[in-house]
């Protein structure tokens, strides 16, 4: 055995190194860290992408907005007017019996079967109105004005379609698979995995607001499972003095003395560098406390929104309690993209299990509230990032698990749809003013260019000028329906 006397000096000197860096108050998220050490590619175990498009680019950086619990697209961005036509009648006393026998009911897998996720077949009418909105004349509900102001920027796909019709259909929107398939690695992750940093001082993939509940996914919807944690989405809180968990030096550290640490074991490591300089994980670990401590800043930064106007806070509804969380989110949101934060993905509508937005009952009720949150927040953020000249290049996604029936549950609610539901698009070179594809008057089924979730991944990624295929790992096999195909027509 060896004796202390007797161990190689070099052992001895890092050893001191790991000791002091333990005592050096350098906690830092480690997914933020091991974000950094992206950018040395010899540092993973499989060879990764050159961090550079696959060819031109038409937008730089998503903003993915997603409604937890599934939203009535009903009463959002598709309104249906035979439902106030056939209200209380049941579906085969409709024109529109077929849907009951339509073939794309086999898409449904059950991975969690219960009471919710069921046809409802007495016809429930529409439970706020609608109207066109911009040149483009497109119908939005009354819901959603300040969304609607926004009109001819918006391109509503309303021909979505999911194969769970329960809330696992929230990690399936993320990650392409359904939940009896295990977890893969997200869209966000995806983006994060394929391209460079544009801002080495923030994370690629940054995620604001409470992620799903355990029950839906959990924080699976942002992570990058076989891609490595590397590339899993940055959780940030919109509060300056604790926007990252860890990232504070230890109380009673001054900048100036951690700086001081920093510079000290930099130059330790630099020592080791030198009698090793072909260790690519020591070149990796020093530029990743270079860059920790800038981070330190950077971040804090992002979410302290003193150098906004008056108005511009009022626009996202800082100062209101209604749209104060969802609208720090938002602004903070603009902020990160317009420093390089190549995926910004916010979460609306946690409850500790499947989600606000999941309307069984007193969907009235609970739409009206939920709208009120969130929609000024979201025509603020697309108005902004227009004012700014930021919305050609930043795609903005809203996005929900499923849609609501157009049948009744539990008098004055709608179960959860996985047969035809809503979202929209806006900028990074989409049209806007357009709806593309179409669910049957009912709003049952997408009858007209479907699309399949994956559709809506191809496309960020094809705008952000990446081929998923090209993304894929060797050792990974992945089905057709993982990649999806990017909806061209709705290209600009």
């Amino acid at each position: 055995m060896t004796s202390p006397q007797s161990t190689p000096r070099s052992l001895v000197d890092a050893q001191t190194r790991r000791a002091f860096l333990t005592r050096a108050g350098l906690g830092f998220g480690s997914i933020a860290l091991a974000d950094l050490l992206h950018g040395d590619a010899r540092a993973e175990s499989h060879a990764l992408p050159t961090g550079i498009s696959h060819f031109a680019p038409k937008a730089k950086s998503v903003i993915w907005l997603f409604m937890i619990g599934g939203t009535s697209h009903l009463e959002s961005f598709d309104p249906k007017p035979a439902l106030n036509q056939y209200a209380g009648k049941s579906i085969a006393e409709t024109p529109w019996k077929d849907v009951l026998t339509s073939p794309f009911l086999a898409n449904e897998r059950i991975a969690a079967a219960d009471a919710n996720g069921q046809i409802r077949n007495t016809i429930y009418p529409l439970q706020i109105g609608y109207r066109k909105h911009g040149e483009s004349g497109l119908e939005i509900s009354d819901w959603f004005p300040h969304t609607a102001k926004q009109a001819d920027d918006l391109c509503l796909i309303r021909s979505m379609w999911t194969e769970d019709s329960n809330h696992g259909a929230q990690i399936q929107f993320h990650t392409g698979r359904n939940r009896l398939d295990g977890y893969f690695p997200t869209i966000g992750a995806w983006v994060s995995y394929g391209l460079g940093s544009l801002n080495d001082n923030l994370p690629r993939f940054v995620v604001l607001g409470n992620p799903l509940a355990d029950c839906c996914g959990g924080q699976e919807a942002h992570r990058a499972n076989y891609l490595g944690p590397q590339f899993d989405g940055v959780p940030l809180a919109v509060d300056p003095l604790n926007p990252l968990p860890y990232s504070k030096p230890e109380k009673g550290v001054w900048k100036e003395e951690q700086k001081a640490q920093f510079d000290l074991v930099r130059k330790l490591n630099q020592l080791t560098a030198n009698q090793y300089p072909n260790d690519p994980a020591l070149q990796a670990r020093i530029r990743s406390y270079e860059l920790a401590f800038r981070m330190q800043s950077a971040v804090p930064d992002v979410v302290r929104f003193d150098e906004e106007t008056a108005a511009t806070q009022a626009m996202y509804g800082v100062n209101e309690k209604e749209t104060k969380e969802f609208g720090s989110q938002l602004l903070a949101a603009r902020r990160l993209v317009e420093r390089g934060v190549r995926f910004v993905q916010v979460y609306h509508g946690y409850n500790g299990g499947a989600g606000s937005w999941d309307s069984h009952a007193g969907l009235k009720v609970n739409h009206d509230r939920l709208a009120r949150q969130t929609d000024q927040p979201c025509g603020a953020l697309l108005a902004d990032l227009k004012a700014r000249g930021l919305l050609d290049e930043t795609l903005v996604v809203w996005a929900t698990e499923f849609g609501r029936t157009p049948g009744s549950q539990s008098g004055d609610g709608r179960d959860h749809h996985p047969y035809g539901f809503s979202v929209w698009m806006a900028g990074g070179g989409i049209k806007g003013g357009i709806a593309h594809g179409a669910t049957d008057e009912l709003g049952f089924h997408a009858v007209e260019h479907r699309h399949y979730v994956t559709d809506v991944h191809a496309t960020i990624l094809h705008q952000l000028g990446l081929d998923p295929r090209r993304l894929a790992l060797p050792s990974r096999k992945r089905i057709q329906k993982d990649y999806g195909t990017p909806i061209h027509e709705i290209i600009a």
